[in-house]
């Protein structure tokens, strides 16, 4: 594709950027485009859309401004990504504050701004920023130069997480928390602390039981499903099941007909009846390849900073995947939660391209950006 004589900057980037993790990326995206043009027909005429394929249109687009994104900013240099994700924290949590005054309600939720005929959800583009910036401030911290690193993290956590619960947007809370807490344990801070934000994330999370109604009725559906409706979770289990090792057929799926979120929050169950289990199984074989190679990049690199930033980008990525399963697996109460570049949305995807985009540019080749191989040890400690 490109010489390794070519000094372009998409020619330096091209020989930098790690192939498996960009390859992963690419297979996820149009994997995504594919499934939509499954699900389209079915969302189009459950919404009274005239034609057929204007989601998985919608979804092309959204998948080429996402992939643009992600080359766009896996671009960037280290000091770059810090840049851009103290903008993107900033603008996003603007607009989560005006959100109450200027968004747009669906499902007794107010997350999304509507712009142009699209909606965008903020709150997806401030995730990855606030991992960058918490980071960014626990390695400022470390440092012993001071600066109260942890206490301003702290403070761009909690801002984060009362703006959520606003909203409400409980998943996104437990999203962000797990990723918060996985960057707070790989920056080394003492033992004590991780086992504080533990306890108070726990406390919080059984808490939201008795504040917010609808978590309550979520959680009762799943622990007692034989008093409530499950109508979703149960027809994404017997479509699971319908599909066998090699499924139906592309588009002889029948849930996506009876299943309103089979688009965006169900997508994987309808793979499944339509594709079957070994073709599942590829799917959630490409997320452990992106999110253990990730790790074990994140792991090498030299640099604090870029090491827990880049590792809780991929830890997000993980969790996020791994809540949108296991719901269509229902292991877990059902969460409105996309699953990563392969769910319709336009503020999912891009925001994903965003994610990786950091992601890769933090893992890129770059002179004394790698531990030498007699380092890896200390680097196993992501201290």
């Amino acid at each position: 594709m490109f010489l390794r004589s070519d000094k372009t900057p998409l020619g330096r980037w091209w020989w930098t950027v790690d192939h498996w993790l960009l390859g992963a990326v690419g297979i996820l995206l149009v994997t995504g485009v594919l499934l939509s043009f499954g699900s389209s027909p079915a969302a189009a005429a459950r919404m009274h859309v005239t034609f057929p394929f204007h989601f998985a249109i919608r979804q092309c687009v959204f998948a080429l401004l996402g992939a643009s994104i992600l080359i766009g900013v896996s671009m960037l240099s280290a000091r770059g990504v810090k840049r851009a994700a103290f903008f993107i924290y900033l603008a996003s949590i603007a607009v989560m504050i005006a959100l109450p005054f200027i968004g747009h309600e669906a499902k007794g939720a107010n997350r999304w701004l509507q712009v142009a005929g699209f909606t965008l959800q903020p709150s997806e583009f401030m995730k990855p920023a606030l991992l960058v910036l918490v980071s960014w401030m626990f390695s400022e911290g470390q440092k012993g130069e001071g600066v109260p690193g942890v206490s301003i993290a702290f403070v761009l956590y909690f801002l984060a997480v009362g703006l959520l619960l606003i909203q409400p947007d409980v998943g996104q809370t437990v999203l962000i928390t797990v990723a918060f807490g996985a960057a707070f344990w790989m920056a080394g801070v003492p033992l004590s602390w991780i086992t504080g934000l533990a306890v108070a994330a726990v406390t919080g999370l059984g808490s939201t039981y008795f504040i917010f109604p609808h978590v309550a009725s979520r959680v009762n559906r799943f622990l007692q499903p034989e008093h409530a409706d499950t109508h979703q979770v149960t027809k994404a289990a017997e479509a699971i099941a319908n599909g066998g090792l090699f499924g139906k057929g592309p588009g002889e799926g029948v849930m996506k007909t009876g299943v309103p979120d089979v688009h965006t929050d169900f997508i994987y169950s309808m793979a499944a009846e339509e594709y079957g289990l070994i073709f599942s199984l590829t799917l959630i074989a490409v997320f452990g390849v992106l999110v253990v190679r990730g790790l074990y990049k994140s792991m090498r690199l030299s640099d604090p900073f870029e090491q827990v930033a880049a590792a809780s980008l991929f830890v997000l990525l993980g969790q996020q995947a791994f809540i949108n399963l296991a719901v269509n697996l229902n292991l877990i109460p059902t969460k409105g939660m996309t699953l990563p570049f392969i769910s319709y949305g336009g503020s999912s995807v891009l925001a994903m391209g965003l994610t990786m985009g950091m992601a890769l540019a933090l893992t890129r080749r770059r002179p004394g950006a790698y531990l030498p191989a007699e380092g890896l040890a200390r680097a196993g400690a992501f201290a």
